[in-house]
């Protein structure tokens, strides 16, 4: 849990950027200057926490060591695996009325973020999404195109009709629609974001995909053949849940 002091208390973040890292000891200071250099230039009291998630590298030690350079980044070690734990941690930790996620590599730049923010975006979840209206992709190779497309396509088949791109690791949630969706979060690994999609459609908030510029990255830490079976038992296991009503009381 992260511990305010006093003299703070009474002035909590608007924005809470969390930024899940496993591995991430050389793309980490990269993606924390740029979000401080955009965060200094706006109006709204912020914060940047980052979650080291099991990392086998030094992302601990930098991610600390940073904190020198920036007063209000929070460091939080989180030793199990798994993105999806990462950013429940992250997401139920922080203070933020409005609580972004971003990938450390920021293949979005960081200035679209205030797109998901009031008064741009007025929804209680916002995702950015690749396919949407607007959205424009750089780079990208066409292996990992065809099998983000197929897979999304399982995902409109079995659990979300409607969403053009629920994986960009790039979304944002109004602070009480966070709390109450992550609740029922069950998922630790990379499909977690579609469950807590899912969860928060079927609880009723409302949903917007926001298109974006989006530059690939290499150093992707998604295994395409392993990952892609685990993410279509992952959305059996969603299915499964809802019949067995695991999601009906939170965790």
């Amino acid at each position: 849990m992260v511990i305010y002091p006093r003299h703070v208390a009474l002035k909590l973040p608007f924005l809470s950027i969390i930024i899940p890292a496993h591995n991430e000891e050389t793309r980490l200071p990269r993606a924390l200057g740029q979000a401080f250099a955009f965060l200094e230039k706006q109006n709204y009291a912020s914060e940047v926490v980052v979650v080291e998630n099991a990392s086998t590298d030094g992302t601990l030690e930098v991610a600390r060591g940073l904190t020198r350079n920036y007063p209000s980044l929070v460091v939080l070690h989180e030793e199990l695996p798994g993105k999806g734990r990462a950013v429940h941690r992250g997401v139920t930790e922080t203070h933020g009325e409005y609580r972004f996620i971003a990938d450390a590599d920021f293949s979005m730049p960081v200035e679209e973020i205030n797109r998901f923010l009031p008064p741009d975006c007025s929804s209680d979840v916002s995702i950015a999404s690749r396919e949407a209206t607007g959205a424009h992709r750089f780079n990208e190779p066409a292996y990992r195109h065809l099998t983000g497309r197929a897979y999304n396509f399982l995902i409109r088949s079995l659990v979300l009709p409607g969403l053009q791109d629920t994986q960009c690791g790039f979304k944002c949630f109004r602070a009480a629609v966070a709390e109450d969706v992550f609740r029922y979060q069950t998922l630790t690994g990379w499909s977690f974001d579609v469950e807590i999609l899912f969860l928060a459609r079927r609880l009723g908030y409302s949903l917007c995909e926001i298109g974006i510029p989006w530059y690939y990255n290499p150093g992707s830490k998604v295994n395409v053949l392993h990952d892609s079976w685990q993410m279509f038992f992952d959305l059996l296991t969603i299915r499964r849940n809802t019949r067995r009503g695991v999601y009906d009381s939170p965790r």
